[in-house]
């Protein structure tokens, strides 16, 4: 059963981490980001440690150093999403295409406009109470 260890690191810390980490030939298995309660963004850097994830955690920064020159598009893709669905920014990435989010779908960056269902239904003409919805 694989286990999970969690480390607080500061965005100075990133690019040093990963170079380690690749020089030990460890896996970059994931970087995902969450919005913590405060609404900051939370990224974490998972690497393999065998029966063990290390999670490498940089809180409340909207700008990173980008990994992808140390793992590639193992670092890249995701990257590149995070970059693409929440406001953060890795710098030294190659940002010039859209991964799948058209602009269409964008406010600025990183924020997708979301309509609320109320709208829509109004929008569609299906908020008419004399057709029963």
């Amino acid at each position: 059963m694989q286990s999970n260890e969690v480390i607080e690191i500061t965005k100075d810390e990133v690019v040093p981490t990963a170079e380690k980490m690749r020089k030990e030939g460890r896996a970059l298995t994931m970087v995902h980001c969450y919005l913590d309660k405060e609404g900051l963004p939370v990224v974490s850097y998972d690497y393999d440690f065998g029966p063990v994830v290390k999670s490498y955690v940089v809180k409340g920064e909207k700008v990173l150093p980008t990994i992808s020159g140390i793992y590639d598009s193992a670092a890249a893709w995701p990257e590149r999403e995070i970059n693409e669905l929440m406001d953060v920014t890795f710098e030294g990435l190659d940002v010039s295409e859209r991964l799948f989010m058209p602009d269409s779908l964008l406010d600025g960056k990183g924020q997708i406009l979301v309509t609320p269902i109320e709208e829509i239904r109004r929008m569609n003409g299906l908020d008419n109470p004399a057709r029963g919805e």
